[in-house]
């Protein structure tokens, strides 16, 4: 009986090996995904740096919203003050977040501030208080809204300076502390960064700059008048020609009663001394003992009266050609009748009584 051999390890034939090949991508493909993946990484780098500038808030900027307008209108005078910068990254942050809805006022914005804070600010509503100033007004009156409008201390401050000599206007006497008259009309924003002697000086300036316009420096004289009382002049134009259409025939009237050394009573120098804007006038306010009683006294009154406008320094500088020495009010649409004469002023009168002013 023969016993089988097994067969050795070398008889054994070897198994084939099957061995697992990995799939390699294209180059192209790969390069082009890199190149996806860098366009991500700058899409959202470029996106972060926009929507958060580096190095914190800069100087504050403000713009005015007015009725009616929209966010992107405010955007846009944001952009051309340099607070933001244009471009497409604001409108993805806020296809993302949305955007506010603004309410008319002023506005006050740090450059460099971030998208975020930026509609902050927009969308909860105005945080810069504004000083209207209307052609007319008393320095008290502007006190007295700016009382209304700006924070106490703030109030309190500009009123010292208005009367304190910290603020002088070239127009002014020497000596004199009395701005009265000697500031221009106007909105007068008020940023958190503003001072009392800032806004005063910014009042002042302008005034300078509007009298310039009309021809009236600190070194002017017309018709015998120097320039402190052009500016007076000015002031009572202001008052009692009222509308545009007056003004140069009112300049008129005051420098021919001056002339002819005649007072100027006029209504609104006593109401000055009365501290009263408008309002019935009455025999007794005649009698009033006060240097600004230009019924009392002759000449111009010591000092501006209110703030001139542009258009009353304009006709104290270019008063009309005439004789006039009266006027008074015979139309309901403001225009005055003017004459020579007091027959003929009392004729004037007796037609505006008739129609019932």
């Amino acid at each position: 009986m023969s016993v089988a051999t097994p067969p050795s390890h070398e008889d054994v034939p070897e198994a084939p090996i099957h061995r697992r090949h990995r799939r390699r991508w294209p180059s192209w493909l790969r390069w082009a995904l890199l190149g996806v993946v860098i366009v991500f990484l700058v899409v959202l780098t470029w996106y972060e740096f926009s929507i958060r500038p580096l190095g914190g808030p800069g100087a504050p900027e403000t713009v005015q919203v007015t009725t009616g307008e929209s966010y992107n209108s405010a955007i846009t005078s944001l952009q051309a003050k340099g607070v933001v910068a244009p471009g497409p990254a604001l409108t993805l942050f806020n296809a993302i977040h949305g955007t506010p809805t603004v309410q008319p006022g002023y506005y006050t914005i740090p450059k460099n501030s971030t998208f975020q804070a930026i509609n902050d600010i927009l969308g909860n509503g105005p945080n810069t208080a504004a000083l209207v100033v209307p052609a007319g007004f008393t320095i008290a009156e502007v006190e007295s809204r700016l009382k209304e409008v700006a924070n106490p201390t703030f109030a309190s401050q500009v009123v010292a300076v208005f009367s304190n000599g910290s603020v002088h206007s070239p127009f002014e006497p020497t000596g004199s502390t009395n701005l009265e008259g000697l500031i221009a009309p106007g909105v007068y924003v008020l940023p958190p960064t503003e001072t009392a002697n800032g806004l005063v000086q910014a009042m002042v300036n302008n005034y300078v700059t509007m009298a310039a316009k009309a021809g009236l420096t600190p070194t002017t004289t017309k018709n015998g008048f120097d320039a402190y009382q052009l500016a007076t002049t000015a002031s009572v134009v202001e008052k009692e020609g009222y509308y545009t259409v007056n003004m140069s025939k009112v300049a008129t009237v005051i420098y021919n009663r001056i002339n002819h050394n005649i007072p100027l009573q006029m209504n609104a120098t006593v109401l000055y001394a009365l501290h009263q804007d408008g309002g019935p006038f009455t025999s007794a306010d005649l009698k009033y003992q006060s240097p600004y009683n230009s019924y009392l006294n002759h000449g111009l009154p010591p000092t501006p009266i209110c703030v001139p406008s542009q258009q009353a320094l304009n006709a104290t500088m270019n008063p009309a050609l005439g004789q006039w020495l009266y006027f008074v009010l015979t139309n309901k649409n403001g225009t005055m009748s003017f004459s020579n004469t007091y027959a003929e002023q009392l004729a004037n009168e007796a037609l505006a009584r008739s129609r019932g002013l």
